[in-house]
């Protein structure tokens, strides 16, 4: 019995943190779709994630194919800059998150509802 608790704890923590995971994704994705020139760093400030955490989502994400990154190279007129495209599998990936996180939204809201019902 005490192994089947284990067991059920830490799937649910996995679930947990591939929720999470998704939920990074789905922000990152959404502002690449907003703001595709915009930098790391400001991309990172806006999303409240660290430097890093940002570089290791846009990897993930450019891994899965999900997003491309162009580096457009340092001209006598212009300076360096990088841009984020989401590819067509990115945007169908971006769908699939958005439904799934307002499914999730959908079931805290009811649960909600009938914790305060609960107490009236």
């Amino acid at each position: 019995m005490l192994y089947c608790s284990i067991i059920e704890r830490y799937c649910s923590k996995i679930e947990h943190m591939k929720t999470i995971k998704d939920q990074d994704h789905f922000e990152v994705l959404r502002k690449i779709d907003k703001h595709p020139k915009t930098s790391q760093r400001k991309m990172a400030g806006d999303l409240g994630f660290s430097l890093g955490k940002l570089n290791y989502c846009l990897k993930a994400l450019q891994k899965k194919g999900l997003v491309k990154i162009k580096n457009f190279q340092n001209k006598p007129d212009k300076i360096n800059y990088i841009q984020y495209v989401i590819t067509p599998k990115g945007i169908s990936e971006r769908t699939k998150l958005t439904i799934n996180f307002m499914k999730r939204k959908m079931v805290e809201y009811d649960e909600l509802k009938q914790e305060l019902e609960g107490k009236k």
